[in-house]
């Protein structure tokens, strides 16, 4: 959040983390299916970095991340998606954030429910089921660990 406080000062535009639902959204590339490129997680490996510690993945023998924009692309032309760092979005952590929604809404971001923030994305070091479009997790953000990573949107 202050990456993004200072951005946009120096900039003179606003920059923030995406909400859940826009992070979703822009990982998904208007698709509705596990992945930006379909269900099937052997293809995983084309489009992100994955299983490092699980010993399965593409990533089985590495200690760090991986530099940006190595992988295929998804159809909104954004990168590392599927893996690479987990990703901080805006909203509060919730478990059960979904199942308590009666109705649909536009970009229902979550403000309480914990402290945590919500993770989205899996990681270098993750098996393939965290790499999915609709996978989330949550964190203290005040923790920093070697996979956990952000992007910003204006």
């Amino acid at each position: 959040m202050e990456y993004c406080k200072r951005l946009s000062l120096q900039e003179g535009v606003t920059y923030r983390l995406p909400t859940e639902a826009e992070w979703e959204y822009a990982c998904r590339g208007d698709k509705s299916t596990a992945y930006s490129f379909g269900n099937d997680p052997s293809e995983l490996s084309e489009y992100g970095w994955w299983g490092g510690f699980v010993g399965d993945g593409n990533a089985k023998s590495e200690l760090y991340a991986h530099q940006v924009a190595t992988k295929q692309a998804n159809p909104f032309g954004l990168y590392d998606m599927h893996g690479n760092v987990w990703e901080w979005c805006q909203d509060v952590y919730d478990e059960k954030v979904y199942a308590s929604r009666s109705s649909t809404t536009v970009d229902p971001m979550s403000t309480s429910g914990s402290e945590y923030r919500v993770l989205r994305g899996g990681s270098w070091n993750s098996d393939s089921r965290d790499a999915r479009s609709a996978n989330r997790s949550g964190n203290s953000p005040v923790d920093r660990f070697y996979n956990f990573g952000f992007r910003v949107v204006r």
